[in-house]
């Protein structure tokens, strides 16, 4: 729904702010929100540019909270895909996902399986379950390994 007169770059800076109170939101995911009611891309990038410098729009902050948020429930591969999505720059987006992902999947585990795998059907039914939220074959193989 197109609004049928575009913000002021006053309004356009509060519509961001109401954004930004909610949650912490990335550059490309902000622009994209407020492109609809912003006079111009040049008004929009001022606005952006302005909360960037007063460090109320942050990157940085966003992929490390959204990484964080994500890695109790996935792995390295899917927070780079999601972070990514949502327009984070490609050296942010590897500095924060791959922390510690071997402890992560290793507490994922634990709390889907209380017993260790007996089976070799029981540690391939896993190993598709961390494969699936995102943790690479390095880390469940040696994760099963362990296992043992």
């Amino acid at each position: 729904m197109k609004p049928e007169r575009p913000d002021t770059p006053t309004e356009l800076k509060v519509r961001a702010l109401r954004y930004l109170v909610r949650r912490d939101h990335s550059r490309a995911e902000l622009a994209r929100k407020l492109a609809p009611y912003a006079a111009s891309a040049e008004s929009l990038d001022a606005v952006l540019d302005e909360l960037h410098a007063k460090k109320q729009l942050s990157d940085e902050r966003y992929a490390e909270a959204r990484a964080n948020w994500l890695s109790r429930k996935y792995g390295a591969a899917k927070i780079r895909q999601d972070l990514k999505a949502h327009g984070v720059a490609a050296a942010l987006v590897e500095r924060v996902s791959s922390a510690g992902e071997l402890e992560k999947a290793r507490a994922i585990l634990a709390r889907k399986y209380r017993a260790p795998a007996t089976t070799r059907e029981e540690k391939a039914r896993r190993a598709r379950f961390l494969q699936g939220r995102g943790f690479s074959f390095d880390v469940v193989q040696s994760l099963l390994r362990t296992e043992d």
